[in-house]
């Protein structure tokens, strides 16, 4: 294992997580004991669209994997229409590997509860809800907790805090569905509804909830509202780069020596965080890893150098996306790990769009044939044929997420697949899995 220099400690800055290890961290007193709640008294004297500039300013973008920025997205919100406004909190957080939001609403939950009263009072929304993953059977507990104590205590409800401010908060399980994290699905489900994307435009800015105007936000982007409230748009862009301000919660799971959540200034590399988390398992080298969770491009050691921010991923090829950090060694197959994400990916369809839903059907079984030594070389072209028919040709993001390991695993380690084929490499799947593949 190896110790962190202390110019790489320097790069934690810990203001999502600076609560985390308090004693009792999820109930209102400590939180208000450690500056809880003192941003939405600033923020209720503020008015609200100074304080969608203020979120502007700060340059905070989506911690929810696309990076669209959040002040942007709030002055999309037409005002003086007449219509109910509404703040829904994606929290649906399922994806292999990612592991950020649920910790934060476990740990800190009222730092959740607070950013949607402000962003709320920011957007004019009088009702908010957050939709959290229904598996989040712990997570999902303390955040009703808190709901209920911020109502207790007069943040939440009539005349928050004698301001002449209403809001109601909604905490709401969905039912386990992976798609319900793309927002128009989410919409839907909270409606009531099959979790199923919809067709945009209309986007949700102006017929979201109920057809009304809403803002959905990932739990991450609207915890780190308070901070920014009371530190000031200068004091969250000294962290991070240009372009990807303020700090990240780097979720490293895998070969490392320490997995955790690591908050760092973005622009971080993959070789400083571990650095943090103690290097590699012993006898692992690092041979690929994901940079933003299984929905993203597979990296290789090449790029244990490349700044984890947005600009800086995309330049290396893959997407920053949830941050979630996995690390995989010499003693990891490639092929192996893009099939396990691929049956994720295929049993998580929502069947709507055809190329989804019957192209990582095929995929799958072309992986099995692969993996079983029953693959040929054409099957690498079937492959790479059926990710061009998917990506960008989905309904959703879910088609195109399914798609980066097969294309960039190709991309790096295209001799793993002709181990398989070749018969270099012992079949790792037998007849039995076999059944249906061909």
């Amino acid at each position: 294992m190896t110790t962190p220099r202390p110019e790489t400690v320097a790069k934690l800055t810990p203001v999502l997580t600076k609560r985390w290890l308090s004693p009792d961290a999820w109930r209102i007193g400590t939180y208000e004991q450690l500056d809880g709640y003192a941003a939405l008294r600033k923020a209720l004297k503020a008015h609200p669209d100074d304080l969608i500039q203020l979120i502007k300013d700060s340059g905070l973008r989506g911690r929810g994997g696309a990076g669209f920025p959040t002040g942007l997205k709030w002055g999309f919100i037409p005002q003086g229409d007449g219509k109910p406004h509404y703040l829904v909190v994606n929290a649906d957080e399922g994806e292999p590997g990612t592991c950020k939001d649920l910790p934060l609403m476990t740990h800190d939950p009222h730092a959740l509860v607070e950013g949607v009263i402000i962003a709320s009072y920011a957007i004019r929304a009088s009702r908010a809800y957050i939709y959290i993953r229904g598996e989040a059977v712990h997570a999902a507990r303390r955040l009703r907790n808190a709901v209920q104590e911020a109502y207790d205590k007069g943040y939440l409800g009539r005349n928050i805090l004698r301001s002449g401010y209403d809001l109601e908060l909604v905490v709401h399980s969905g039912a386990g569905a992976y798609i319900c994290g793309e927002e128009t699905a989410l919409l839907d489900s909270l409606e009531g509804f099959r979790g199923q994307p919809r067709l945009r435009p209309p986007f949700p800015a102006t017929h979201g909830l109920y057809a009304s105007p809403t803002v959905v936000n990932n739990v991450g982007t609207i915890a780190s509202v308070p901070p920014i409230v009371l530190g000031g748009a200068d004091w969250w862009k000294s962290m991070g780069t240009e372009k990807s301000s303020g700090p990240m919660i780097y979720s490293l799971s895998g070969r490392v020596a320490n997995p955790g959540q690591y908050e760092c200034s973005m622009g971080v590399t993959l070789r400083e965080l571990l650095e943090l988390a103690g290097g590699m398992q012993p006898g692992h080298n690092l041979r690929f890893w994901t940079p933003g969770g299984s929905s993203t491009p597979l990296l290789a050691a090449e790029h244990l150098d490349v700044p984890l921010d947005f600009e800086g991923v995309a330049a290396a090829g893959s997407i920053l996306g949830t941050t979630a950090t996995q690390i995989f060694s010499d003693q990891d197959c490639p092929v192996y790990a893009t099939y396990r994400w691929l049956e994720f990916y295929h049993h998580e369809s929502c069947g709507k769009c055809t190329p989804c839903r019957e192209g990582n059907y095929w995929m799958v079984r072309v992986y099995r044939r692969i993996l079983a030594g029953q693959g040929t070389h054409e099957d690498l072209d079937t492959l790479l044929d059926t990710c061009d028919n998917i990506l960008g040709r989905s309904f959703c993001g879910l088609g195109d997420g399914a798609t980066s390991s097969v294309t960039s695993s190709l991309k790096y380690f295209k001799q793993d697949y002709l181990d398989y084929i070749e018969g270099r490499t012992a079949p790792k799947l037998s007849d039995k899995q076999l059944v249906g593949a061909h």
